[in-house]
């Protein structure tokens, strides 16, 4: 049996022997074998009104949201992290559980980078999984791989959900002399962005399929996403964004006037960042398919009603089995009666709410008569294999509306 190994007593008047172990953060289990706990050692004492160096985590399109947020609303300094690779992938994996769900993997490897790059302040969101979780439990495990010059801007920490209480958090761990109504302006026009990044997301995905030159789509996009990068105020946000559209709706495009329709639902995370999924939405727009992703921060963090999508599904699901697992049904159902030829239905592997989403979504098909593809990612996950899957079931659908 483990034992905690104890000091001899100490007299009165005498100095007090220092715990090796103590010393260290640390509580002695059994001889030789230390343990390190969450919070015991002493954390080094930052300046709190030094300018810090924020970074976020890979996240789809979304990195000038994260930049505009860090630069006008917390007044720091932003930390892009690099371009996720194979070996950011498996150096989440080395710090990470076998079981715990791949996003775990692929934001703590991204977090590993950035505080290589140079970043002081990590970003974890807040969620309804076990992402509420996630921020404490890396903060432990970069501090245990020896990343010690850090803190962590935790937004699962906040509990009422306004916006006025996410400023004064962020007022309380990054910057003292923030303005909590400045803030919260700034706070707004970062919400705009992210509109603006799914709105254009959602009219490239209907027409990028069917594009008469190659790359056109992904040259306006490059270059709405750097627009963006360099906003700094409301009207620069806005003016980047018509700018960009206007130049979308003018690329020449061959869309035929009844396309292969496929609608993309799944899990918070791998449903949209292109780096989890492997390019899967690129790859059904080579095939020439219409997509629309339901997964978004707009959909799902700032325009949705959870009563309403409860009442839709009504017949299918009485109550809610996850995070998102009530969106996904609703936003699947919605793509069913539209008329769409297919779902693709993306989760990550350990992610046990979409596993409760998929009976669910077999008997939606059922009713509809909508094949629906079940993928699921992990780190291991490769592109041949997802390849033949994609053109099988492109292949089905392209059939079936042939047919019908």
């Amino acid at each position: 049996m483990r034992s905690f190994q104890s000091q001899p007593e100490q007299s009165a008047g005498e100095p007090k022997v220092k715990n090796p172990a103590e010393e260290h953060g640390r509580i002695v289990m059994r001889d030789g074998a230390p343990r390190p706990l969450f919070f015991t050692g002493k954390r080094p004492k930052r300046n709190r009104h030094s300018r810090h160096k924020v970074a976020f985590f890979h996240f789809r399109y979304y990195e000038p949201a994260f930049k505009y947020f860090t630069e006008q609303v917390l007044d720091a300094d932003f930390v892009p992290t690099p371009t996720p690779t194979r070996a950011t992938i498996k150096r989440g994996e080395e710090m990470s559980a076998d079981y715990v769900c791949t996003p775990f993997k692929h934001i703590i490897g991204d977090y590993a980078a950035a505080l290589e790059q140079g970043a002081d302040t990590l970003v974890q969101v807040t969620g309804f999984c076990r992402l509420n979780y996630y921020g404490e439990l890396q903060e432990m495990i970069l501090r245990d791989a020896g990343y010690e010059h850090f803190q962590m801007l935790n937004f699962s920490y906040v509990a009422t959900g306004k916006v006025r209480d996410y400023v004064a958090y962020c007022k309380k761990v990054v910057n003292p002399n923030l303005s909590i109504p400045h803030g919260v302006k700034n706070l707004l026009g970062a919400y705009r962005m992210v509109e603006h990044i799914d709105t254009f997301r959602d009219r490239y995905l209907a027409n990028a399929g069917f594009e008469t030159e190659p790359g056109s789509f992904a040259r306006v996009r490059k270059e709405f996403l750097s627009a963006m990068n360099a906003a700094k105020s409301n009207g620069d946000i806005e003016g980047g964004f018509r700018r960009a559209m206007d130049a979308l709706d003018a690329l020449p495009t061959n869309k035929p006037e009844d396309p292969v329709r496929v609608g993309i639902v799944g899990e918070y995370y791998t449903a949209q960042d292109p780096t989890s999924c492997l390019n899967l939405e690129q790859k059904l727009l080579d095939m020439g398919v219409e997509l629309s992703n339901a997964m978004s921060i707009s959909a799902f963090n700032l325009h949705y009603n959870a009563q309403a999508a409860r009442e839709s599904i009504a017949e299918y699901s009485v109550h809610d089995m996850g995070p998102t697992s009530t969106f996904n049904i609703a936003a699947a159902k919605r793509f069913a009666k539209a008329g769409y030829d297919g779902l693709v239905h993306i989760k990550s592997a350990g992610c046990t709410p979409e596993i409760d989403v998929m009976p669910v979504l077999q008997r939606l098909s059922r009713d509809y008569h909508i094949p629906v593809l079940f993928l699921t990612f992990d780190t291991q996950t490769s592109d041949a294999g997802l390849d033949t899957r994609l053109e099988a079931f492109y292949d089905m659908i392209a059939m079936r509306k042939v047919r019908s």
